[in-house]
């Protein structure tokens, strides 16, 4: 059964919230935010203004998949992470 755009947004935003909250990642994870963004983004379902934070994301997505050190990389972007978690709130 195919995940509705809802629940994308959600798996996204438990992803996000995760890096978030252990300031760790894993490089799969990265590439499964890059599908859930890139997926939502193609939805016409999904709100305008939100598209922006999600072009964020996935850009964020594809910096930490090449990334040496993503870790560093996910410290680095925490700002980020909680302003993206609560825009994606505001889909649900």
């Amino acid at each position: 059964m195919p995940l509705t755009w809802k629940d994308q947004a959600q798996l996204l935003r438990d992803i996000l919230s995760d890096h978030q909250l252990d300031c760790c990642g894993t490089v799969s994870e990265c590439e499964q935010l890059e599908r859930l963004a890139k997926s939502l983004m193609a939805n016409a379902n999904v709100d305008q203004g939100v598209k922006s934070t999600l072009q964020e994301i996935y850009q964020y997505s594809q910096d930490g998949q090449y990334t040496q050190h993503l870790d560093e990389h996910i410290q680095a972007h925490q700002n980020h992470l909680s302003q993206w978690v609560s825009d994606i709130d505001q889909l649900s």
